[in-house]
C-alpha cells in the first residue's frame, strides 16, 4: 500500500484552512446588526451591473423600465442609478479574480443591485478556475436569502422559494482540491447561524403573505450532518409559527411532485439549503415559461442584489440573436427590488403590467430570434401598458 502521508498532511493544512475561515465567517455572522431601514435613507442608490453576454442588453432594459417607473424619485434626489462596469469574463479572467477589487468596492458603494447574467468558467473550458460571480457577491456582501416567486394563476401554481444562499456546496465551491491523483474532494457547509435566519425570513414571508404552508426540502437521509442540521433548526423556527404547516420532502421527490398537477397545487413556500434550491428553483421556473421568465432576490441585512436566474447565454451573443433577448427576467426581478425598497404599490403595478404584456395581451411574442420582438420592444411594450394603468 502506497504512503499518504505527504499528501494526508497537505490535505489536513488546505481543509484546516477552510474551517479557520468558516468559523471565522461565523462570528462575523454573530456580530450582525438588523436589516436597513430603506426608508431612513436620504437616497437610495441602486447599482446596475450588466454582467456580460446577454447580460448587458436585458440590465439596461431593466433599468430603462426602472428609471420610467422612478422617475419622480430620481428628479426628487431620493434615488440615484449608478454604471458598474468591469464584470464581464474578460475582465475578470485578466484580475483572475471573481470580481475585480475596483468592481467590488462600487458595489458595496450602493445599496441595491441589479445584476446581469454572468459567465462562470467550468472546468475544460479553458478559462481560469476562477469562482461564480454570483457566489463571490453572495458571500463577499452576505447575501444569504435568494428568493424565487413562480406563478402560474391557471395550474393553480403560487409558490415563493426561500434558496440558502451562501452555505452548502457552494459555500466553498472552487476551494475543492485532489487529495492525489485518483482522489478529489469538495465540501458542503453548514452553519447554525445560516439555516436559522433563512428560516426566519422563509416563515416570515409565509406569515406575512398568508401562505400556510413551508415545505422543507432536503436529502437529510442521505447527507445526514449538514442536511440533517439545516432541518433541525429550520424546525426549531417552526415552532415560532404555529399557525404554519410544516412538511418535509427529499429533493429529489420533490423534484417528481412538482409535476404532479394534483400534488403540486399545495406547495406555498418551499425552504431548501443552495444546491438543491438552485435546481428546484429551475425547474419551477420552467412552469412559468423558463428560466428566462423568472427573476430572483438575493438579501442581505445590508445589501441586496436583483437578478435573472438564467445565465448569460453566449450562444445568442456568437449567433447574433443578443437584441433578441427576453427581459422579463430581469424585470420580475424589478418587482421584487421595488417591494424590496417600500414601493410596494409600484411593485405590483409593474407586476400586473408584465402578466398583461405576458400572458394577456400578448400583443409582442418575444422568442430570443429575429421575426419576433427585440429586447428593446418589449421594453417599450411594458412602458406603454404602464403609463396605460396610471
Amino acid at each position: 500500500m502506497n504512503d499518504y502521508t505527504k499528501e494526508l498532511d497537505i490535505a489536513c493544512e488546505k481543509f484546516r484552512k477552510i474551517l479557520e475561515d468558516q468559523l471565522a465567517r461565523v462570528e462575523a455572522m454573530k456580530a450582525q446588526g438588523d436589516f436597513v431601514d430603506y426608508s431612513s435613507l436620504d437616497k437610495i442608490i441602486i447599482g446596475v451591473c450588466g454582467g456580460d453576454g446577454i447580460g448587458p442588453i436585458i440590465s439596461k432594459e431593466a433599468e430603462r423600465v426602472l428609471e420610467f417607473m422612478l422617475d419622480d424619485l430620481v428628479k426628487a434626489g431620493r434615488v440615484e442609478f449608478r454604471t458598474i462596469d468591469g464584470l464581464t469574463i474578460e475582465n475578470r479572467i485578466a484580475c483572475n479574480k471573481a470580481i475585480p477589487d475596483d468592481v467590488m468596492a462600487e458595489l458595496k458603494a450602493c445599496h441595491i443591485i441589479l445584476k446581469g447574467p454572468t459567465t462562470t468558467p467550468q472546468k475544460g473550458s479553458g478559462m481560469p478556475n476562477i469562482e461564480s460571480a454570483n457566489v463571490a457577491m453572495r458571500k463577499a456582501l452576505d447575501l444569504f436569502a435568494n428568493v424565487r416567486p413562480v406563478k402560474v394563476p391557471e395550474e393553480g401554481i403560487n409558490w415563493v422559494i426561500f434558496r440558502e444562499n451562501t452555505e452548502g456546496g457552494y459555500a466553498v465551491g472552487s476551494s475543492g482540491f485532489n487529495v492525489t491523483e485518483d482522489l478529489a474532494v469538495d465540501f458542503t457547509v453548514t452553519t447554525k447561524q445560516g439555516s436559522d435566519r433563512i428560516a426566519r425570513l422563509a416563515y416570515d414571508y409565509a406569515r406575512k403573505n398568508n401562505m400556510g404552508r413551508v415545505s422543507l426540502v432536503t436529502k437529510a437521509n442521505v447527507i445526514k450532518t449538514t442536511d440533517g442540521n439545516f432541518l433541525e433548526d429550520c424546525h426549531k423556527v417552526a415552532q415560532l409559527y404555529p399557525e404554519i404547516v410544516t412538511d418535509e420532502w427529499y429533493a429529489d421527490i420533490m423534484t417528481a411532485k412538482l409535476v404532479d398537477k394534483k400534488r403540486r397545487r399545495d406547495f406555498k413556500v418551499l425552504l431548501l439549503p443552495n444546491l438543491y434550491g438552485d435546481i428546484i428553483s429551475d425547474e419551477a421556473a420552467e412552469f412559468q415559461g423558463g428560466v428566462g421568465t423568472a427573476g430572483c432576490a438575493n438579501i442581505g441585512k445590508k445589501y441586496a442584489m436583483f437578478e435573472a436566474i438564467h445565465g448569460s447565454a453566449p450562444r445568442m451573443v456568437n449567433e447574433g440573436r443578443a437584441e433578441y433577448a427576453d427581459p422579463c427576467s430581469m424585470l420580475r426581478a424589478c418587482v421584487m427590488l421595488l417591494s424590496h425598497i417600500g414601493l410596494q404599490d409600484r411593485a405590483d403595478k409593474l407586476e400586473r403590467a408584465l402578466d398583461i404584456c405576458s400572458f394577456e395581451e400578448k400583443k409582442l411574442v418575444i422568442t430570443g430570434r429575429p421575426g419576433n420582438a427585440t429586447c428593446k420592444e418589449f421594453g417599450e411594450y411594458v412602458m406603454q401598458t404602464l403609463a396605460s394603468l396610471d
